[in-house]
């Protein structure tokens, strides 16, 4: 005698109300609570399944009463699978185990609540998925392996290795601002991506900071950075009047030291942009001054010639201000060290921003 079944009013109502609440198809939520039903008769009643069986289960979507029917079949491949369908002239027969109504009620309500879940996890994700490229505060709940699993308000997100800054000592419960970086496939279904360490921390932080730079008056027109050491951007003024080193400096270097104290301390340098390939150069290889810059456009490359005193600035501790200065500028920059005075017998010395031996204020450029 199977059990009576629970009444339209309750299971259909109940159905049809998450389904409207929850933006899910009924028909996908019926079709879910059907192969979980089967997967709990054969796992319940081991006795009953029969592997050269096919099954179905019926389940009325006013009602929600389950039954299960098993027809005998037979094996046949298809696609390195062996599956089985129902021999010709085999009779359907009703299967359901006395009782295995509760089983089934219990089961098509654990469905519904996954369901549920899943929805809610799909539009907080697409809620996130809108504000891609943009900062959110979060804190540090746990640690997975190498990654860091971050509370970020309505979700849980995730900062792997990659998107990590390796001199910053993470902890529980610390709270920091992240940058939002994209959407990933994970484990359990997409999960939100988060990172200290991309370009896109510096660009925000300081549109965050700098009205001018959110208005659109000042543009970040390029930025490179050496995660938790040092940072160089490089800014324009779209707007006559306005100072854009200046404005992301701020007053007394308010601004500019707000963002620094964000990155834990990270050195920034904020330079002026310039449409002269020569200008840009030198503006980027700052603070090293009185440099002279010739470009070779085919082969991409600044040679820079600095006096001796400006030799260590422009290179940089282990090079590397002239690799952030090359990356900002999208050039190989190559410098060299002149004598200070015309005619002397001092030999030039010259340095590749690939082959820097060290410390360069300890280390003198080869010869």
């Amino acid at each position: 005698m199977h059990q009576k079944p629970v009444s339209r009013s309750e299971f259909a109502a109940a159905l049809n109300q998450v389904a409207h609440e929850r933006n899910l198809d009924p028909q996908i939520v019926i079709d879910s609570i059907r192969h979980a039903i089967l997967a709990a008769f054969k796992k319940d009643h081991p006795e009953s399944y029969k592997d050269d069986h096919l099954y179905e289960v019926e389940l009325d979507a006013g009602t929600g009463e389950a039954r299960i029917f098993g027809t005998q079949g037979e094996t046949y491949q298809e696609e390195e699978q062996t599956l089985v369908r129902a021999k010709k002239g085999a009779a359907r027969t009703d299967i359901t185990p006395p009782g295995f109504g509760r089983i089934a009620a219990q089961t098509a309500k654990q469905v519904i609540i996954q369901k549920i879940r899943e929805a809610e996890k799909s539009v907080i994700v697409a809620e996130y998925e809108k504000r891609l490229q943009t900062l959110v505060n979060g804190m540090i709940i746990r640690f997975v392996g190498s990654d860091i699993i971050v509370d970020i308000g309505k979700a849980e997100a995730v900062m792997p290795p990659s998107e990590q800054v390796h001199s910053e000592d993470y902890r529980l419960n610390q709270r920091l601002t992240f940058y939002l970086q994209g959407i990933r496939d994970g484990l359990r279904g997409k999960e939100v991506v988060v990172s200290r360490a991309d370009v896109g921390l510096i660009r925000e932080l300081f549109r965050r900071e700098v009205p001018e730079v959110a208005s659109g008056a000042v543009e970040i027109k390029a930025v490179a950075r050496d995660p938790g050491s040092r940072t160089k951007i490089a800014v324009y003024s779209h707007q006559s009047g306005v100072d854009p080193v200046g404005s992301c400096v701020g007053q007394k270097g308010v601004r500019v030291q707000a963002v620094i104290s964000e990155l834990n301390g990270e050195k920034i340098d904020i330079v002026q942009f310039s449409e002269d390939p020569d200008k840009f150069v030198i503006a980027a290889l700052s603070p090293a001054t009185d440099l002279k810059v010739k470009i070779d456009p085919k082969t991409q490359t600044a040679l820079v010639q600095a006096p001796p005193d400006q030799l260590p600035l422009a290179i940089g501790r282990d090079g590397q201000n002239a690799k952030l200065a090359g990356k900002l500028a999208g050039l190989h920059i190559d410098i060299e060290g002149v004598p200070e005075k015309k005619g002397t017998s001092e030999k030039k010395e010259a340095i590749s921003v690939q082959d820097v031996p060290g410390d360069p204020a300890n280390n003198k450029p080869q010869t």
